[in-house]
Parts: C-alpha cells; sequence; structure tokens
C-alpha cells in the first residue's frame, strides 16, 4: 500500500469531518513561524537517522520492527482527533473499536468469556494480571520461570508479592518437579507460565502446568507477550511451521493472558493486552470519578484498567490492521510462519557448519548460537561472540545481532563438553519476527561465518 497516498485521505477525512461543525479560528498562540518548523524539521529528522534499520532483514537483533502501514494509517488518522480511552466521553468510536478488536484476540486464545482492554506495554498487562491475581489469593506468592520475563519479579515487589522463580529445563522451560516443589508449601496463589521466552523463545507446558495447578489450588496466568500470536500456527500448515498444539490449546483455560500487539501483532510501541476469562474479577477494579462515565451507561474501558489515559489511536490501529490481516491463520498467521521457517532454516544451516554450533533448537522464532572453539571454554565463547556482534554492526555490509547471557549450569546442561572456565558465557541471538528474513537467512548465514572466521582465527 503506498502510504503517503492514504495519509492524504486520512487528512481529508478528518478535516471532512471537523468541517460539519461550526467554523472557528485556531488561537495565534499555537502559530510556529515556517522558516523555524523547516529548520527544526531537518535537525529531527536528521536525529532520527541514529537509530538501528530496525526495518530491514540483516537487523536480526533485538524484538524490533515498524508497524504495518495499516497500523500506521489507523494510528495517525485516530490521532488527528486523539480519543482517549479511557471514558466513552473521551473516545465512543476508538472504545467499540478497542473491545471489538480485544475480542477477536479472546477466540483467538479459545476464550468463551472475556473481560480485557488493551494497554500501553506488556510491563502494564502483566501488572494488571498479577494485581487481580493478589487480590484473589492475598498473602500468596507468585511463581514463574526462571527465564520468565524480569517484569514478573518487578511487578511482584511493586504489588508486596513475593516472587518465586523456578528453574528451567534443558530447553529453558519451566521445570514441573521444581514447580510442584514450591506450590507443596503453600505460599503460591498463582504460577506464571511463558509462550515464548524473550530470550530463548521457549514454550512452557501449559498443558502440564494447568492440572498441576489445579490440584495446590493455584491460578495460571499466562504470559503470552511475545509468543502468543503463534497460537495460529497450532497443529496447523506445513509440517516444518507448525508447533505441537498441546500447550496453545491449554490456553483457553488459564485464568488470564497478555499478549503484545506490538510485537507480532504489526503494531506501533505501545500495546499490549490482557484478559481475562472470568469477567467477574472486574469487580477488583471497582471505583468512580466525579467527572467521567456520565455519557453512557455501558461499560467504560477506564472501569476495567489500572491505566487512566490511553490513546484511543492504538485501538484504531490494531481494529484496522485486524480487518486487513485477522489473527487467524491465513491471515496474520502466514507473518509469524515466514519467521519460523526462517528460524529452522538458518538452525539448519548453522548446523551444517562446523564454525558454528546451536545453542538449542529454536521453538519460534529466535536462534541462539556460538562459534565453535578449540578448545571450547565459556571464557573464550563470551569474546568471540562478543566480537562477532560488535564487528557485524560496524562493518561495511553490516548485520546486526545480539547477545543472551547463559550461565555455568544453563551451559552445562545442553553443552557438558564446554569448558565451564567462567560463570557464564554470551551467546549470539537472533530474532527472525519480520517476515522478509525468511529471504534474507542465507545471506545472515554468510555474513555471521566471515564474522566467526574473523573472530575465532589466531
Amino acid at each position: 500500500m503506498e502510504l503517503a497516498h492514504w495519509l492524504g485521505r486520512a487528512t481529508s477525512a478528518v478535516q471532512n469531518w471537523a468541517d460539519t461543525f461550526a467554523p472557528y479560528h485556531p488561537h495565534p498562540s499555537l502559530a510556529v513561524d515556517e522558516d523555524r518548523l523547516a529548520a527544526v524539521f531537518e535537525e529531527f529528522t536528521g536525529r532520527l537517522t541514529d537509530n538501528y534499520p530496525f526495518f530491514h532483514p540483516h537487523y536480526a537483533g533485538q524484538m524490533l520492527k515498524p508497524p504495518h502501514p495499516a497500523a500506521v494509517l489507523g494510528y495517525l488518522t485516530a490521532m488527528l482527533i486523539n480519543p482517549n480511552n479511557h471514558a466513552l466521553d473521551g473516545g465512543p468510536a476508538t472504545a467499540a473499536m478497542e473491545r471489538e478488536a480485544v475480542a477477536a484476540l479472546a477466540t483467538m486464545f479459545g476464550y468463551d468469556t472475556h473481560l480485557g482492554h488493551l494497554t500501553t506495554s506488556g510491563t502494564i498487562a502483566n501488572l494488571e494480571a498479577l494485581f487481580v491475581a493478589r487480590e484473589l489469593h492475598p498473602g500468596r506468592g507468585v511463581a514463574h520461570s526462571a527465564d520468565a520475563h524480569y517484569t514478573h519479579g518487578r511487578m511482584c515487589h511493586v504489588l508486596g508479592v513475593k516472587s518465586h522463580p523456578v528453574r528451567t529445563d534443558g530447553l529453558g522451560r519451566l521445570d514441573l518437579d521444581a514447580l510442584e516443589d514450591i506450590l507443596r508449601t503453600g505460599e503460591v496463589g498463582t504460577v506464571v507460565v511463558t509462550t515464548g521466552t524473550t530470550g530463548l523463545g521457549a514454550i512452557d507446558p501449559v498443558h502440564e502446568v494447568l492440572p498441576l495447578a489445579a490440584r495446590y489450588g493455584v491460578r495460571v496466568h499466562v504470559d503470552a507477550a511475545y509468543g502468543g500470536f503463534f497460537t495460529l500456527l497450532a497443529g496447523t500448515g506445513d509440517e516444518r511451521e507448525t508447533l505441537a498444539p498441546e500447550p496453545w490449546r491449554a490456553l483457553a483455560q488459564a485464568d488470564s493472558i497478555v499478549v503484545d500487539p506490538h510485537k507480532h501483532g504489526l503494531q506501533p510501541y505501545g500495546c499490549g493486552a490482557v484478559l481475562f476469562r472470568d469477567p467477574e474479577v472486574g469487580r477488583f477494579y471497582l471505583h468512580d470519578s466525579p467527572y467521567t462515565y456520565f455519557t453512557s451507561d455501558e461499560l467504560h474501558l477506564g472501569e476495567i484498567s489500572l491505566e487512566c489515559s490511553r490513546a484511543g489511536a492504538s485501538a484504531a490501529a490494531l481494529w484496522f490492521t485486524f480487518q486487513l490481516l485477522p489473527p487467524t491463520r491465513d491471515g496474520l498467521g502466514q507473518v509469524l510462519a515466514a519467521g519460523r521457517r526462517a528460524a529452522l532454516d538458518w538452525a539448519a544451516l548453522i548446523e551444517e557448519s562446523g564454525a558454528l554450533e546451536l545453542y538449542q533448537p529454536p521453538q519460534l522464532d529466535i536462534v541462539t548460537y556460538f562459534p565453535v572453539l578449540d578448545p571450547p571454554a565459556l571464557s573464550g565463547i563470551d569474546a568471540a561472540s562478543a566480537r562477532i556482534m560488535a564487528d557485524g554492526m560496524t562493518s561495511p555490509d553490516p548485520v546486526f545481532l545480539s547477545t543472551f547471557r547463559a550461565d555455568r549450569e544453563q551451559f552445562a546442561a545442553r553443552h557438558p563438553k564446554v569448558t565451564a572456565d567462567a560463570d557464564g558465557a554470551r551467546i549470539l541471538r537472533s530474532v527472525l519476527m519480520k517476515p522478509e528474513s525468511e529471504g534474507a537467512v542465507g545471506q545472515l548465514h554468510a555474513r555471521v561465518l566471515e564474522l566467526t572466521a574473523a573472530a575465532t582465527t589466531p
């Protein structure tokens, strides 16, 4: 789609709507000098070049990519009006869009009933889920994988709840035996399972955690911020890209789910979402305001969220995107499938290379690997990985990678032949969340091999 054309139509559409009201004159205090505007704009756009090329398939570093043009169009069009989705009098149209978009997410996860809304981030979405968990199980803590996002420990601190990190297995997933040991203490009221850890892309066994948690009367919250949309690939499609359906089908039985549309949902920052299976948990948000919630007896989104003002433009962008690329296997699923295939293709090239070794097989679209050294030792792997990443970013033909720090025990569980001469080591990590990555895997691999040869040659 030609974004410039559609943005022009957007400004015209909003202006046509504005023209249905009585004319008025903008206040002179808002006027700016055109020459000054041009100079500041030139400085502004120049400063924006101090960014990594998140749009390019050779950027395979962090979980960053530009939003889909449809999301940009939806966001900027609504932003010209600037609705606030806290109350219906602040954004009636975009509040309706938010409810519809959230309902589509609930359907994607298999919820028959739900209460939910968008947030400004996955962090806030997880805070809300853990807030409700605390209210339902006061005085009891939260257990989560040691590889889960650091937000869980941080939000437990904010909420005054004890955090219980649980060790992981050889694939970075929640260890069920260790989890049960903690549940037996009676100190835990909620278990957080992660479908797609941000470091390794590991998928916790949701289908096995649910009956275990039920045995001890414990809630289950799913942090699907990164991996949630991969449920679209569960048990469907090409055998190379399909995912084992069991953990994903089990999401429908979880008490709450968080997902970030600003990751695989193609949205601009910030757009998170929290969903609860039981709408009755809305009672924990109960509050009133003397100057809002007055235009309608319908539920205002601010009545079921901890945040107050939220951009209606985020809801508009998500709704607009879902009309064109719905959260279905044939819609957004095609975007995720390309990244999944890219990860599997690169993993196969790494295994055949002799110069690189997989840290563990990719479970989603994140590939982790390290240079092969003789002799293999953590200190050498750490130094070589750091050099490969740094050289890749500054070379004339750049590639952009990231690193993941694996501790001594994690490394030994996967690669016992590596000498543990340090507390841990950085390894290379590539996030292939852009569908264009599929066509660039060969070039990425070739460049990383060149960088590896330079970093490991005496």
